[in-house]
């Protein structure tokens, strides 16, 4: 390997059965700023920005403790994408009164956290997460 990296972004491509209803929730209501959007006969793709991406792998019996911890039980299926926002508090608010359903108020994590749990619009769900400093 050398010292640039092979990979130069990581995208998470959903299929939402509604588009219209997606595209208001994660770019006007969330805040992903739109890069582009391009038009295909009867079909449309919007790419959003979500600032730094990670890929984060995680065992079956540590995604169920992560779930024990934000939720009390486990929920999640095989994805879920998580937003590291400046108030989770507020944006799980916000992301509520735009149709998103609250599956877990915001919770302090033992990784010192404060993450809530939403199922969102495209069958995502969704871990908004603070990070609390020392």
């Amino acid at each position: 390997m050398t010292d640039e990296a092979a990979v130069k972004e990581l995208r998470l491509v959903v299929t939402a059965e509604d588009y219209d209803a997606a595209l208001r929730f994660y770019r006007d209501v969330l805040g992903l700023t739109e890069r582009a959007a391009f038009a295909s006969d009867g079909g449309r793709v919007t790419i959003l920005e979500a600032g730094r991406a990670t890929l984060e792998l995680t065992d079956p019996s540590h995604a169920a403790f992560i779930d024990d911890v934000e939720v009390g039980r486990r929920v999640a299926g095989h994805v879920r994408v998580a937003f590291q926002v400046d108030d989770s508090a507020a944006t799980t608010e916000r992301l509520a009164a735009a149709g998103a359903k609250v599956v877990a108020e915001p919770t302090r994590t033992p990784w010192n956290s404060l993450n809530s749990r939403l199922e969102a619009p495209a069958a995502l769900q969704l871990t908004l997460f603070t990070e609390l400093g020392e």
